[in-house]
């Protein structure tokens, strides 16, 4: 049975490459122990800010076994979307990388449900589960770490050894029970070059996040005024923030991914300072339609433009 269970574990790996997904690891359904504890001491430390929602539903984040019942095995999926397109202009307020092409969602739910699809069909046609892509409280990461797709890098992202940090994360919760794969070793070294180099010192200490601090979260998340704690602090980002990765030599090896899907937009990439600065409502609409940008909407994009502009 297990010679078959490995078959099961090839089989799916090589659907899910033949889909778009660039990694396939496997890691038993059962509560996080040690991944429960940190993340009780960082809520309890407010470190999220206005991200309530993370302490949401604390026992089903820190245990994947409680979102599908009798869930055994969690495939844990990799995309890559390091993009070779950079943009236009170089003065032009900068979005995060992840943010260039069609909304990740949309393009990645549609493989998972091809790859339940197929382990329903053609292997285990009692499957039931679940697939998440950032629509879930799951502890990805962490999960993906033990999958043996990486490691938690200091900078508090998952890096893999061959596609670096620049990755989607997804998951597929079910009740077939597959072999778990073996974790790899952390291999950041004495390297704090992450740390270093964050502009706003969110990166309290290795794999420490104080998100109130992060120019991801206060761009994105934060529905209020920017603190003025940050003014000349923002290293021109509008939306999100890739710093602690474009400075991490496990990020510098990734090649750019080849999914067309998540090709990027070239009206994004092409944007001047000056249209940037003059957005209107009805073009972000257009613009940004399919993109993960719409998830600041119009006037959380504004605000941040306008906090650029008023550094000092």
């Amino acid at each position: 049975m297990d010679v078959l269970k490995g078959t099961y574990s090839q089989l799916i790996e090589s659907k899910a490459k033949d889909l778009g997904f660039d990694a396939c690891g496997f890691t038993q359904a059962e509560e996080l122990t040690a991944e429960k504890e940190i993340l009780k001491k960082w809520l309890d430390n407010h470190m999220h800010g206005n991200m309530h929602y993370m302490a949401n539903h604390f026992e089903k984040r820190v245990n994947p076994s409680k979102l599908v019942e009798g869930a055994k095995t969690v495939i844990v999926l990799l995309t890559n979307y390091t993009p070779k397109e950079k943009q236009s202009h170089p003065d032009a307020p900068i979005i995060a990388r992840y943010a260039y092409g069609q909304d990740y969602h949309y393009v990645i739910k549609d493989q998972l449900k091809q790859l339940y699809s197929y382990i329903k069909d053609e292997i285990y046609p009692s499957l039931e589960g679940r697939y998440f892509v950032d629509s879930a409280p799951v502890l990805e990461r962490s999960l993906a770490v033990r999958a043996g797709l990486g490691w938690i890098g200091k900078n508090t992202h998952l890096i893999h050894k061959k596609l670096g940090s620049y990755v989607f994360i997804s998951e597929l919760i079910i009740n077939l029970t597959l072999p778990p794969s073996e974790p790899i070793k952390e291999a950041c070294g004495g390297c704090t070059r992450c740390i270093d180099a964050c502009p706003t010192q969110a990166l309290t200490s290795p794999q420490t996040l104080d998100a109130r601090k992060c120019i991801s979260y206060l761009t994105i998340e934060n529905k209020e005024s920017i603190p003025q704690e940050f003014s000349g602090k923002m290293e021109n980002r509008v939306f999100g923030c890739d710093i602690c990765q474009e400075v991490c030599p496990w990020t510098w090896k990734s090649r750019p991914h080849t999914n067309e899907k998540l090709k990027a937009v070239t009206k994004i990439l092409e944007l001047t300072k000056e249209r940037w600065q003059e957005l209107t409502a009805e073009e972000f609409s257009e613009i940004f339609r399919k993109s993960a940008v719409k998830r600041a909407k119009y006037t959380g994009l504004k605000r941040n433009i306008e906090f650029l502009l008023s550094k000092k």
